[in-house]
């Protein structure tokens, strides 16, 4: 089986992959920590060196490395991953089970605020503006991220409890 959670940043993607990629025995892959390795240089480095640009091609290449390997796996994409070059067209048309990973606004803007510093995106943003960059932010992605196959709402939840609601509905 290969799995691809997708969803906003801090919407838990790579908690809840590698817990379900283990109760399944499969390799977990996240995207990002995938191209870092495959470029020997971190996401933001390449941003900085390269440009978005740059970032988008090659994120683009190397989900359809993944996708198109025989490998079975559950597989972690970056936020913006399904918003760029025909990424979720891409994942529809392959043999793959994607879910949309959905949290609230409160609940992103919370977990953003507390990994603030990880997060290139948000770490020189006020806090009070978190929010509305998250609502801006989600507002556009949103078309994108509900082609998804399906979708799981993880407010409130433990990560234990999402990932049992998880194997129940991809099974």
């Amino acid at each position: 089986m290969k799995i691809v959670l997708l969803g906003y940043m801090a919407s838990g993607k790579s908690t809840i992959g590698k817990k379900l990629a283990k109760k399944l025995y499969l390799n977990f892959i996240d995207l990002d920590n995938y191209i870092s390795e495959k470029e020997k240089m971190s996401i933001s480095e390449i941003f900085k060196t390269k440009g978005e640009i740059y970032f988008r091609t090659i994120e683009h290449k190397y989900l359809k490395e993944i996708l198109n390997s025989d490998e079975k796996f559950v597989l972690s994409l970056g936020g913006g991953t399904p918003c760029y070059a025909n990424n979720m067209e891409v994942i529809l048309n392959t043999n793959v089970k994607s879910v949309y990973i959905k949290a609230s606004i409160n609940t992103l803007v919370e977990r953003l605020v507390k990994e603030k510093r990880e997060r290139p995106l948000v770490a020189n943003l006020e806090n009070e503006k978190i929010t509305e960059f998250v609502a801006k932010h989600l507002f556009e992605r949103r078309f994108f991220y509900e082609q998804a196959n399906y979708s799981i709402i993880t407010d409130g939840k433990e990560v234990s409890e999402i990932v049992t609601e998880l194997r129940i509905l991809l099974h």
